[in-house]
C-alpha cells in the first residue's frame, strides 16, 4: 500500500524561515568566485598571477631562507656556508640598526620609552580601553616624556627636585630604527593638530587667518621635503645670531611636521567641506557657539570622513623620514650603506634593502590596517 505524501505547511507572508545561501556565493568558495573569477579578465589576471608567482617565489624562498646564512664572521664565510643571503650580516649589525650610535649602557632608555609608547598608543587606537580619559592626556605628554628620557639633562632648565636628571645623550648619537620612530612618531603626533588648526584658518572667514593659512599651506605644498630639511641643515644658521647653536635633530622634527600639516590641513578641509551647511546651521539654532560646534558636531565628522586620506598622509611621512640620511643622519639606509662599505660585508646591498624595506612594510601595512579597521567600525561608507 503506497504512503500518503507528507502535506507541507502552508506558510503565510513573512513566515517562511530563511534558508542558507548557495554555497557557491557564500564562505571561501564565494569569496574566491567573486574576487578572482567574477569575469573572463578576472579569470586571465588570476591565471597571469598565479603563473608569475610560480615563477618568482620558490627562487625567493629558496634565496631568503632555505640557502640562507644566518652566521658568519663576513661575506666570505657566508659564501662558503652557503649560496643565497647572508643574514649574518643583519645580526652582525642589529643593534646599531636598531639604536645607531646610542651608548650601550643608556639603552635601556630606548626600550622604556618604546614600551611607553605602545601603552601611548592604546587609548588613542581603542575607544573601549579602560580609564582612557587618563590615558589620553597621558598619550599627549608622551612626546615630552620621550623627548626627556632619550635626550636627558636638564631640558626645560628649571631645577626640579621629583625629577631625575638623566645623563645627556646629544642627538647625533641617535640613529637607525630609533630615529625613524622619534621622526616619524614626532611629525605624525604634532602635525595632526597643527593641521586641523591650518584647515580651519583656511576656511576661515577673518581675512588675515585666511591669507595667512593659505599662504602657508600652498608654500608648503609647492616646496619639495628635501628642499626643506637642506635649509633646516644649512640655511638656517645663517638667519641665527652670531654664536647660536640650533640641534639638527631639532631643525628636522620641526620642517618635518610642518611639511607634514601643509598636507593634512587639505586633506582634513575636504573632510569639513563635506560636512552639509545644515549641520552648522543646526548648531547655530541650538546656540552653540564656533568652537563648541566645531568640536562637537562638525570636526568629528570631518575627521570621519578624512580618515583614509589622514592615515595615507601619515605613512607617507613615515616613508619620507629616510630622506635625512641627505643630511647626514643616519637613519636605518645610512646605517646600512656605511655598514656594507665596510670590506667584511662588501657587496650586501640586497640584503641590507630587504631588511630595511621589511621593516617600512610592516609599519606602514599595520598602520593601513587599522585605517581599515577604523572605517569599517565607523562606517564612513568607504570601500575597502
Amino acid at each position: 500500500m503506497a504512503q500518503p505524501i507528507p502535506r507541507q505547511r502552508a506558510w503565510k507572508p513573512g513566515e517562511h524561515p530563511d534558508l542558507p545561501p548557495p554555497a557557491n556565493i557564500s564562505g571561501v568558495v564565494g569569496w574566491v568566485r567573486a574576487n578572482f573569477l567574477s569575469s573572463p579578465l578576472n579569470i586571465a589576471l588570476t591565471v597571469l598571477s598565479l603563473w608569475f608567482l610560480w615563477l618568482i617565489l620558490p627562487p625567493a624562498v629558496q634565496w631568503f631562507f632555505l640557502d640562507a646564512a644566518y652566521t658568519g664572521a663576513d661575506r666570505n664565510e657566508c659564501a662558503a656556508k652557503a649560496d643565497g643571503a647572508c643574514w649574518a650580516f643583519v645580526n652582525e649589525r642589529l643593534q646599531l640598526f636598531t639604536y645607531g650610535f646610542y651608548p650601550a649602557e643608556e639603552r635601556w632608555r630606548v626600550n622604556l620609552s618604546f614600551v611607553l609608547l605602545c601603552v601611548a598608543l592604546i587609548p588613542v587606537l581603542f575607544d573601549r580601553a579602560p580609564l582612557r580619559k587618563y590615558g589620553l592626556w597621558y598619550a599627549a605628554a608622551f612626546p615630552f616624556i620621550a623627548g626627556w628620557l632619550l635626550i636627558g639633562g636638564n631640558l626645560l632648565g628649571i631645577d626640579l627636585p621629583w625629577v631625575p636628571e638623566l645623563p645627556r645623550v646629544p642627538t647625533v648619537k641617535f640613529g637607525g630604527f630609533m630615529l625613524t620612530l622619534v621622526i616619524g612618531v614626532t611629525g605624525i603626533a604634532f602635525s595632526l593638530p597643527i593641521g586641523i588648526a591650518l584647515a580651519l584658518g583656511r576656511m576661515s572667514k577673518l581675512p588675515i587667518i585666511h591669507v595667512s593659512a593659505v599662504c602657508f599651506i600652498e608654500f608648503i605644498r609647492g616646496v619639495p621635503l628635501i628642499t626643506l630639511l637642506f635649509v633646516a641643515s644649512t640655511m638656517l644658521n645663517y638667519f641665527l645670531p652670531p654664536g647660536s647653536s640650533f640641534d639638527l635633530l631639532l631643525r628636522v622634527l620641526i620642517m618635518v611636521t610642518l611639511f607634514a600639516s601643509g598636507y593634512m590641513a587639505e586633506v582634513i578641509r575636504g573632510g569639513l567641506q563635506a560636512i552639509p551647511s545644515g549641520q552648522i546651521e543646526a548648531a547655530d539654532a541650538l546656540g552653540l557657539k564656533y568652537w563648541s560646534a566645531m568640536r562637537l558636531i562638525v570636526l568629528p565628522q570631518a575627521l570621519t570622513i578624512s580618515i583614509p586620506g589622514i592615515v595615507n598622509t601619515f605613512i607617507g611621512l613615515y616613508k619620507d623620514t629616510t630622506l635625512v640620511i641627505i643630511i647626514g643622519l643616519l637613519d636605518p639606509l645610512g646605517i646600512g650603506r656605511a655598514s656594507v662599505a665596510d670590506t667584511k660585508w662588501a657587496g650586501l646591498s640586497t640584503e641590507l634593502y630587504v631588511f630595511v624595506a621589511m621593516f617600512f612594510f610592516i609599519s606602514c601595512f599595520s598602520m593601513s590596517r587599522y585605517s581599515l579597521y577604523l572605517e569599517s567600525k565607523l562606517e564612513t561608507g568607504h570601500k575597502r
